[in-house]
């Protein structure tokens, strides 16, 4: 029998996955920045099918916005309140005055509370009644789907929307969707009786509001655009460092720990420059909101204190004017970030839940 001739064979070296031996950065592409901004605009519309089932819950929706609507009927009372308190009551001279008009103040706030605890706690049932329904749906959609589904989608993907993603659709329905219309009731009613209060005075608004808000827009744009990059950051160093730990024993195989603890440094350094710059721009916005509000507000007290002390106006009717241009300047402000919200990208496809 021949001798049998044993070559040497080399022990199987490990196949790194492909990037495993270099730095991975997440950046958005032309590309990706268009394919985002047309899923934004999409935001709303998407939202449809979440707000359909919002049919099966008509009696608290329907005492929603009955006490949202008497909230903001309060609310702007309060400004006439204000107006009683100054004239009657300061300037009325006797105690009975005084105690008659902080007895209607403390009723017209008893009011707002009331009206302001029916609408949050149906408001926030049915944001989560809305979201645990979609959770259910979702769900048994999921157990149900072929197996190749969970060949393209990763567990821990399908577990982010089923948890996470269902929990901003309850912010939305259930805070900002309910604050974007108690604004938009309370500014459109602010802005009316402005104009019965002074004319004057509120076309002085009218036309100085566009030149407070103009550097604030263009500071918010900047503020949100480093936003998003910011989330794109933070979502970067969690994949980064989602990768690693998921192929360690390759990492370590190779003893690379050292380069990608040195890669992840750079990710987290790169997530804090995106984010120093975004706070640098937030502080300068609210140092210059500050600013430009209270010099327009400065403003227009010199020009109602004129009237006032002319006689063409009382101090009431200038309290109660201030109030109301405090609140269309608070609704003009909240009006846009709530649709922000509105309009996010559909994170979870109806597909998923239908």
């Amino acid at each position: 029998m021949n001798p049998t001739v044993v070559k040497s064979v080399e022990p199987l070296t490990p196949v790194a996955p492909r990037g495993a031996g270099r730095a991975r950065t997440h950046r958005i592409t032309p590309r990706r920045a268009r394919l985002m901004s047309s899923r934004a605009r999409q935001g709303l519309p998407a939202l449809l099918p979440v707000l359909r089932l919002l049919q099966n819950y008509k009696l608290r929706l329907a005492g929603a916005s009955i006490a949202l609507l008497f909230t903001a009927a309060a609310t702007l009372s309060m400004g006439k309140g204000l107006q009683v308190l100054i004239d009657e009551g300061f300037g009325g001279g006797t105690r009975a005055d005084l105690g008659g008009a902080i007895a209607l103040l403390i009723v017209i706030a008893a009011a707002m509370a009331f009206g302001t605890f029916i609408r949050f706690y149906l408001v926030s049932w049915l944001g989560e009644r809305i979201s645990a329904d979609i959770r259910k749906q979702v769900f048994d959609n999921i157990v149900r789907l072929h197996p190749g589904f969970f060949e393209l989608n990763r567990s821990g993907e399908i577990m982010s929307r089923l948890t996470t993603d269902t929990t901003l659709l309850q912010t939305i329905i259930g805070s900002s969707f309910s604050m974007a219309l108690r604004s938009s009731l309370t500014t459109i009613g602010a802005l009316v009786l402005m104009f019965i209060t002074n004319l004057k005075l509120s076309l002085i608004i009218a036309v100085g509001v566009p030149l407070v808000l103009l550097p604030i827009l263009v500071f918010g744009r900047r503020v949100r655009k480093l936003s998003n990059q910011s989330q794109d950051s933070i979502a970067s160093v969690g994949s980064y460092a989602g990768e690693v730990i998921q192929h360690i024993r390759v990492v370590q195989s190779y003893t690379r720990e050292q380069f990608e603890s040195e890669a992840f440094d750079r990710e987290v350094e790169r997530a804090f420059e995106i984010a120093r710059r975004r706070i640098w721009q937030r502080s300068l916005l609210i140092c210059g909101a500050i600013m430009l509000l209270f010099v327009g507000m400065s403003g227009m007290l010199w020009e109602g204190g004129q009237d006032v002390l002319s006689g063409r106006m009382t101090g009431g009717e200038l309290g109660a004017f201030v109030f109301y241009a405090i609140m269309v300047g608070s609704g003009v402000a909240t009006i846009p970030r709530c649709g922000a919200i509105c309009n996010a990208p559909p994170v979870l496809p109806s597909a998923w839940w239908n």
